[in-house]
């Protein structure tokens, strides 16, 4: 059994904090905090102080992706079995954990390289959440969303999510199609609590920024998804999918494109899952109905970096 709760937080790096700001706050309605950088974005979902953290800096990455446990014990339980499959864990200093806003917590790195912290006992804002669409974001048990990230290393990246940290696969889209030649590559999903899937891998060509494929919020209201919608095409950000509902989490949504190449997907009416009987499927369409990416600039993650021939 895993000792992940769910996803906590995001920390990103970013050149446009002032277009971030427009997206977030302006368009998406995320509330703004407070945190220890004056420069920095730091955007409220509920209670904690900060759920996605968005930092200026001279490129576009992630800095961590932070998943909650339940206390101390559990903390040290997930530094052991990260140790023992080979990992370097570090334990967060006192200015780090102060800074990300939690009691105590380690940081090591998957084997795709992304930067993930573990950490219990979140700082709590207990001011009004005043939401820029008079949403409620659905956290709590479920957590913050879910995170997809980018791998070259498939196999590995998804044995250690399992197998170390204990991640529940809930199912997978083989990319291509089942006629696609070749060795069958899949976009895999993972959970660790009743949301369908807290993490998702994919395979991707190269390991370099931004690390991150995508971020998955959602609200409490079909209408505060279209009113968001409105909103960021009326911002001029780039809609990288229409509005539609997915076949595995039946998540009604869309995904606008952030500054730096990745994008958020925005939805509602995401389906619970009940582990007593739930069985991983494979799906063979992305969605029902909708989710058009055919107007879709290419994600930062799947382009060849600057100054490469991949």
């Amino acid at each position: 059994m895993t000792q992940i709760r769910g996803l906590g937080y995001l920390r990103v790096q970013t050149r446009d904090i002032d277009r971030w700001r427009e997206l977030a706050v302006d368009a998406l309605g995320f509330a703004e905090g407070t945190g220890p950088d004056p420069d920095g974005l730091y955007l409220r979902m509920d209670e904690r102080r900060a759920r996605l953290v968005v930092l200026p800096g001279d490129s576009d990455r992630v800095l961590s992706v932070g998943w909650e446990v339940r206390d101390q014990f559990a903390l040290a339980a997930v530094g052991r079995a990260v140790e023992a499959y080979g990992t370097a864990v570090q334990t967060l200093s006192r200015e780090a954990a102060d800074d990300r806003g939690v009691e105590a917590g380690v940081t090591f790195e998957d084997p795709a390289g992304v930067p993930v912290e573990v950490f219990f006992a979140p700082v709590l804002d207990h001011s009004p959440v005043l939401t820029g669409l008079g949403q409620r974001f659905v956290t709590g048990g479920q957590g913050m969303g879910h995170v997809v990230l980018p791998t070259t290393a498939m196999d590995d990246t998804v044995a250690f999510y399992t197998e170390v940290l204990g991640f529940l696969p809930r199912g997978a889209m083989r990319l291509g199609g089942r006629s696609s030649g070749g060795p069958a590559r899949r976009l895999r999903f993972m959970g660790v609590n009743e949301r369908h899937h807290s993490l998702a891998v994919a395979p991707a060509p190269h390991h370099s920024d931004p690390g991150v494929v995508h971020l998955m919020v959602e609200v409490d209201t079909l209408d505060a998804v279209g009113r968001a919608l409105d909103n960021v095409r009326g911002a001029g950000f780039s809609i990288s999918s229409t509005l539609g509902r997915h076949t595995n989490d039946k998540m009604v949504s869309f995904y606008v494109r952030a500054p730096g190449g990745w994008d958020i997907e925005y939805g509602c009416e995401g389906m619970r899952v009940d582990e007593t009987h739930y069985t991983a499927e494979e799906i063979t369409a992305d969605s029902y109905w909708g989710h058009d990416w055919s107007g879709s600039e290419p994600l930062a993650a799947f382009t060849s970096p600057a100054g490469t021939d991949r």
